[in-house]
């Protein structure tokens, strides 16, 4: 076991489901960005069941993996935040839609050392090429983004981003308990009502190349996230 001065100073976490055309990929490209920016670090990649060879793959590549037997994306990240062993932790899907490189990487870890406690994506500032998102995620997204600035009074741009960065004590504090896609929704709004620092970033998106249909049902996951506004929003003016 590593003793405490060996431990990264930022993990860079990736959930995983059956990504073997592409984990490999950001794995690569996640340790290089570590090495250009001078930080200690590691990846992890939170492998929720692959049945496709992703685990060697990303181990091959360098990752570590920690395997993760509840289904959902939330699960995933949950238990991956758990194990993380860095201060920091950049959170990603791993199948090339997210830009890992030094230059992409940089502004969020700048906004933790500055002081922030989330620091949240911002796609629609920092360009989203086409093919990349679906119109009806480009209609819908802005959408969503507007109720839960109108709910809990806040400002952020792009609610849904999967590319944040936040301090791993201070995410721990939160009690995240979703499982499923929802996990987005309940990290930015349980991080306002702890009053945490949030900073937004602009970031990219591109099409993804996992060539395969993607996890996210877009009617179920909305009622999902719908349903985790509402529970926070009750609980929130049942404490006020």
């Amino acid at each position: 076991m590593p003793g405490l001065d060996d431990l990264p100073t930022v993990t860079l976490l990736m959930p995983c489901l059956n990504e073997a055309k592409t984990v490999g990929h950001c794995v690569a490209i996640g340790l290089q960005a570590l090495h250009e920016l001078g930080i200690a670090g590691e990846v992890l990649v939170a492998d929720n069941g692959s049945a496709d060879g992703s685990t060697l793959l990303a181990e091959q590549a360098g990752a570590r993996v920690s395997h993760v037997a509840p289904r959902g994306y939330g699960a995933a990240l949950r238990a991956g935040i758990a194990a993380a062993r860095g201060e920091f932790i950049v959170m990603g899907d791993c199948d090339l839609s997210y830009d890992f490189s030094a230059a992409s990487l940089k502004p969020y870890i700048d906004a933790l050392h500055d002081g922030a406690d989330l620091v949240m994506g911002n796609r629609f500032k920092g360009g989203i090429a086409a093919g990349a998102m679906p119109m009806l995620h480009r209609l819908g997204t802005p959408v969503m983004t507007w109720i839960v600035n109108r709910m809990f009074g806040t400002a952020i741009g792009d609610i849904h981003c999967g590319l944040r960065a936040f301090r791993k004590q201070a995410v721990l504090r939160l009690g995240l308990q979703s499982d499923g896609m929802e996990f987005a929704s309940e990290i930015f709004i349980r991080a306002v009502l702890a009053k945490l620092v949030i900073r937004e970033v602009p970031t990219t998106l591109s099409p993804d190349r996992r060539g395969r249909k993607p996890h996210l049902r877009i009617f179920r996951d909305s009622a999902r996230h719908t349903w985790m506004w509402m529970q926070l929003y009750a609980g929130e003016k049942t404490r006020g």
